[in-house]
């Protein structure tokens, strides 16, 4: 148990960061998942319009350091690559 007021205060502080990071992770999960089941399900133009939300879901973790910037441009890159793949 914390300490010292600063220490408690950190306490404090990373609770609530820890709820906007998980609401992040998830909605990075459900929107990856959504295009990878609309293509599991050869649907390749509902997928195409779900890579917008999806891209965007992927910068904004990447941004707030949910994930690193690498892992961000590997998921784009491999979500890109299998809509590529489903087109062709």
């Amino acid at each position: 148990m914390a300490i010292t007021s600063s220490a408690k205060k950190a306490i404090r502080s990373a609770s609530r960061k820890r709820v906007f990071n998980l609401r992040r992770k998830d909605a990075l999960r459900t929107t990856t998942k959504l295009v990878k089941k609309s293509l599991a399900a050869k649907d390749v133009a509902g997928a195409d319009k779900l890579i917008p939300a999806a891209f965007s879901a992927i910068d904004k973790a990447a941004k707030r350091g949910i994930i690193k910037k690498n892992t961000a441009n590997r998921k784009k890159a491999r979500l890109a690559a299998a809509i590529k793949r489903a087109q062709g």
